[in-house]
């Protein structure tokens, strides 16, 4: 595929298996006890991909939770959704950090792109999703803001996508790739490969 296709939310060793069999590049791994699709770092170590990256997403932890987190989970990047600053980011290490950004939490397009400058030195990918805070809630967002930004850094699109609306999503929004979740799930945490293979589809054509 020639865009990058993340799949959040694993829960069990059966999805993760079959996310890498229809070329799937991330694996997230939820690490917020709020969510439906919260995991532990045994489970995230026992996944053993071929080639998928393993994606660790932290909302509340410490810095030093989260390196602990990515050393004992076995995860290759920290996908930070709490809010965290450029120091976070740092003490991550900037070559593990997808730093999240929500657009429609901004005032103005000129805000939502200083905060995109002030971060885009300190991560290795950037992720934009629906909502003010969160994610894995299923809402879309409008498309339109990425024609009037600038992202230095790849970037990968979330919120909500699925078979529906990813093509209306890559026409419009243009991005480096896409992160699915709820979109392609049949319950929270359990993922459909049917919906997945439609999603991958549109993202092929």
């Amino acid at each position: 595929m020639s865009l990058l296709v993340k799949v959040c939310g694993m829960t069990s060793a059966e999805d993760a298996a079959m996310c890498e069999e229809q070329g799937v590049d991330f694996l997230g791994f939820i690490f917020h006890p709020s969510s439906p699709r919260n995991v532990d770092t045994d489970f995230a170590r026992s996944i053993k991909p071929a080639s998928a990256k393993k994606v660790g997403v932290f909302v509340k932890q410490s810095a030093a939770q989260v390196i602990e987190t990515l050393k004992n989970g076995d995860l290759d990047f920290a996908q930070l959704h709490g809010g965290q600053n450029e120091e976070f980011c740092r003490t991550v290490g900037r070559e593990r950090v997808i730093k999240v950004f929500w657009p429609q939490k901004y005032d103005s397009v000129k805000e939502l792109q200083a905060e995109i400058d002030r971060f885009a030195p300190h991560c290795t990918y950037m992720l934009f999703d629906a909502g003010k805070s969160g994610g894995g809630h299923g809402v879309s967002m409008e498309f339109d803001v990425f024609k009037d930004v600038t992202i230095p850094v790849p970037w990968l699109l979330a919120g909500g996508l699925s078979a529906d609306n990813l093509k209306e999503a890559l026409d419009t929004a243009k991005p480096y790739g896409v992160d699915l979740n709820s979109g392609v799930e049949s319950e929270p945490g359990r993922k459909d490969k049917d919906k997945l293979r439609e999603a991958l589809a549109v993202i092929t054509q």
